[in-house]
């Protein structure tokens, strides 16, 4: 095999190298935070409020994972009160498997039933609403 044949065969892997790359790329998710992320960044001092608001509560937020169930705890402050609110458990890597759930209770507890399967790192959104006060808080959970 000659210098050309050599160059012509490096040249062609190179291509053949780009072209795979382009391929495997093409099929990558590029999934966004949220759909409507600049109208909720033009809200953020208001969930700045929120979570100074639940830092200053007696206790923070308590969650226990226990066979597909996620129990989050409330503070003790709202014995007695409905609590209103909603749970988001985003997943970062994939959109279809975050769950959101609407909820409101009158003890200090509520859980949220995750579905089998649902491994790896969830972010937990925590929004809630007390004697016309909103509470936000946010962790970082693995199952």
């Amino acid at each position: 095999m000659n210098w050309g044949h050599k160059i012509l065969f490096v040249y062609l892997a190179f291509v053949a190298g780009i072209l795979f790359m382009v391929f495997k790329v093409s099929g990558e998710k590029d999934d966004l935070v949220t759909p409507d992320y600049y109208a909720q960044e033009l809200k953020y001092q208001q969930r700045i409020d929120q979570t100074k608001r639940a830092d200053a509560l007696s206790a923070e937020l308590q969650f226990a994972l226990k066979e597909n169930q996620l129990q989050i705890s409330f503070p003790k402050d709202f014995a007695g009160k409905l609590i209103k609110g909603n749970v988001l458990l985003y997943c970062p890597s994939d959109e279809n498997r975050d769950i959101r759930k609407d909820f409101s209770v009158t003890d200090t507890s509520y859980t949220l039933s995750i579905p089998p399967g649902y491994k790896g790192a969830y972010e937990l959104h925590v929004n809630w609403q007390v004697d016309g006060l909103d509470y936000y808080s946010e962790k970082k959970i693995v199952f």
